[in-house]
Formats: C-alpha cells, structure tokens, sequence
C-alpha cells in the first residue's frame, strides 16, 4: 500500500523524516534483505514458510532416519550468505585453527561445537552489533535444511544431480548420473560455485556445518511441526570422552555427493574438532 501524502502541506514529510532519524537501528538494518554486519559478514533474509523436512521414500540413497514430515518455520530469520572464513573467525576469535590455510577467505575449520558457539556470542557482543539489537547463533537442524532447499523439493536446490563442478565433494562420486568430476581433497574459497535461489552459497560441500540441535536418530519421529530446535539430549558414542553427538550438515570435501543432500543427516562429537567442519551463523531478526 503506497503511503499517504499532502501535497499541500511539509508538516507530514517533516514528522516522517524525524522518525526516520529516531527510529532504532536494529529496524533500519532489517528493513533490508541482504545486510552486512559490523566485521563484513553478509546475511540474506530467510523468510517464514513451510516445507517437508526429511527425503521422500524413493530419494536414491537416502537414509532410513529421514523420515519426511512437514516443518513450520514461523518467524524470518538472516542467515550468513557465506561460511564463516578464517579471517573473521581470526579478528573475533584471535587465532585460526584451519587445517587448510591458502587464504583468508577459505573456510574456518577445525572447530568444536563449543567454538563455533563462541564464535557467535562474541560476534553478538559486539558493539555495533549490541547498538543494531543483532544476535548470532547457530542455525536448528530445521532452519538449515529449510534455507539449503530455498523452496525445492529434490536432493538438491537445483535438481535431483549434483557434479563435483557445482560444489566442492569428492567428485568420484556424483549423484543421480551427474558425471564425475575433480575432486579437489580441501577446502576452496568460499562462494566459489554458484548460491541457491536465496543467494547462499557452499550448502553442499565445502565444509560440513554445525547446527544447534543435539542428534537423535529417532527424533523426526517426534520432532514439533513448528520450530524445532531437536531433542533435550543427544545420543551419547561410544568412543573416546563418551561424547553426546550434535548434528552437523551439508557434506564436506570429502564426501561423496549422496552425503551433500538437503535431508542428510550427519553426527559428530561435539568436543572434537574436524577439519572438514565449520559453521554458518543465524542471525535473528526480530520481525
């Protein structure tokens, strides 16, 4: 609806301009779809919707647990477009733990859950960031694969295929008769290939992504239609430290294609770093 105006008179024009001036900077910066945070970080709005979470029964090689059900993500939210480098992860953290370190903007690794947390409550205790009323976490399981599916509902964004010259995986094995392709064995840049219909880029390959859900085989079963953030408590390994697993998306560069879907779920302890794990953050928005 087109706003209102009288020609006849500046009054109106005058009061709109000092509540433009007055208004708070957290409403300023979200009236935009893409921002870009106070250390270069930018984030796309994800909006509030529907979707089936989880892989139809004839999705090729998929796994028993992705049970399909339908997910309601009630609010937006802003996503980082990108991965976290390792040079933001430096400036906020003071240390880049990469494995693979041919430049500033790969992708930060080698990270425990624990870190990547840290990461985004020191990236929100940030002044700008304080005065522009912006928080950071990561991403639920549900808020990932809704914002890596940007409205498809095939394997991938883009179709039922993925060759290893539209994402960064083992490119020996490709998906859904797609040809093989390199297999680069380490992180690239990030943005590299080309974004999903809501301009994020990397959700396949690359680095596999913490989220914020501990993991249970068993928890779509359950799970709530609206906003699920996973179960209490996750199930606990059986390896060194007994660790609780905590959920983790998206494939890496190791991977085979099949692990790179939008219903894959992975698991992996949350005390130990990987060097084919990073993170993306969440930002909320308030709307």
């Amino acid at each position: 609806m087109r706003p209102f105006r009288v020609r006849a008179s500046l009054f109106p024009l005058i009061l709109a301009g000092l509540f433009a001036l007055e208004a708070p900077r957290s409403l300023q910066a979200q009236d935009d779809k893409v921002i870009t945070n106070s250390i270069g970080m930018k984030l796309t709005l994800i909006p509030a919707g529907k979707f089936m979470m989880g892989s139809p029964a004839d999705e090729e090689e998929r796994d028993p647990e992705e049970l399909q059900h339908e997910v309601v993500i009630t609010k937006p939210f802003y996503m980082g477009v990108y991965e976290v480098t390792q040079g933001q992860f430096e400036r906020l953290m003071g240390k880049n733990k990469a494995w693979f370190k041919e430049s500033q903007d790969h992708p930060a690794e080698q990270l425990r859950s624990s870190e990547a947390v840290d990461f985004c409550n020191r990236l929100s205790e940030m002044a700008p960031e304080l005065e522009a009323g912006r928080k950071y976490r990561l991403p639920t399981e549900a808020e990932w694969e809704y914002a890596c599916r940007a409205g498809a509902a095939s394997p991938f964004p883009k179709g039922n295929a993925l060759a290893a010259t539209a994402a960064n995986f083992n490119g020996n094995h490709p998906y859904g008769g797609a040809p093989k392709g390199p297999y680069l064995q380490k992180t690239t840049r990030v943005g590299a290939y080309s974004p999903n219909a809501w301009g994020l880029y990397d959700m396949h390959g690359n680095v596999a992504e913490w989220c914020a859900d501990w993991y249970d085989s068993e928890y779509y079963k359950n799970s709530p239609k609206e906003n699920p953030k996973g179960p209490e408590k996750g199930v606990l390994s059986t390896g060194f430290g007994k660790d609780f697993f905590r959920v983790v998306r998206g494939g890496c560069w190791l991977d085979e294609a099949r692990a790179c879907r939008a219903a894959y779920r992975f698991r992996l302890q949350s005390t130990e770093p990987y060097r084919w794990v990073g993170l993306r953050v969440v930002c909320e928005s308030g709307k």
